[in-house]
């Protein structure tokens, strides 16, 4: 794959996590769901830390944090110029064409999202909004995703978690989230053929 279509398929990625993200924060309030399916539902959160809702204390935390995915998408992206002028394989490149863009995704909301969005407690969000929910390197991480396929309860008789409720799958996710795991599942499975060197 070219870098130029490694390009395409890193903007159209972005689009798509983007145009999500904005009618989420425009269309719905914070905690607000709807049922897609029985086992599909889009469920609005803000995501303030790393995956799994992780934060880092203290107050420059979030600063840390997203200064911290500046400089690792700076690294995934000169990986994707070398693999490319390398002539690596496909699976490689778009492996990380799709990370460069997930990771690149989520950073526009943690740079941006802050000064151009109103908060979404309570009523639904304005875009570039004169009253921002925060600052410059402080936004949220818009997530919708929510695939709670088993929705049950542990039998009583098991130790421990008997007659607790359980879901799974219970992580709320979105598009940027998708193509990195979609990545790095590809570096996974097909190891050997991501890493297999085509000579010119």
């Amino acid at each position: 794959m070219s870098l130029r279509n490694a390009y395409f398929l890193i903007f159209i990625v972005l689009l798509i996590d983007q145009l999500s993200k904005i009618y989420i924060k425009t269309n719905f309030v914070l905690g607000e769901e709807v049922n897609v399916f029985s086992w599909f539902k889009i469920l609005f959160i803000e995501n303030e830390g790393m995956a799994w809702g992780t934060e880092i204390p203290g107050a420059y935390g979030k600063l840390f944090l997203t200064v911290f995915r500046l400089i690792a998408v700076t690294a995934i992206g000169y990986w994707l110029w070398d693999a490319s002028h390398k002539n690596s394989s496909n699976y490689l490149i778009v492996a990380i064409a799709l990370i460069l863009a997930g990771a690149f995704g989520n950073i526009i909301d943690s740079v941006f999202y802050g000064i151009i969005f109103d908060d979404s407690h309570n009523h639904l969000a304005t875009l570039f909004s004169e009253n921002p929910y925060g600052k410059v390197f402080h936004g949220k991480v818009v997530d919708m995703l929510y695939f709670p396929i088993i929705d049950g309860t542990f039998p009583s008789w098991l130790p421990f978690w008997g007659g607790t409720d359980f879901k799974f799958f219970n992580a709320i996710f979105n598009v940027a989230d998708m193509a990195i795991s979609t990545g790095v599942g590809i570096l996974i499975v097909f190891n050997k053929k991501a890493f297999h060197h085509q000579n010119v």
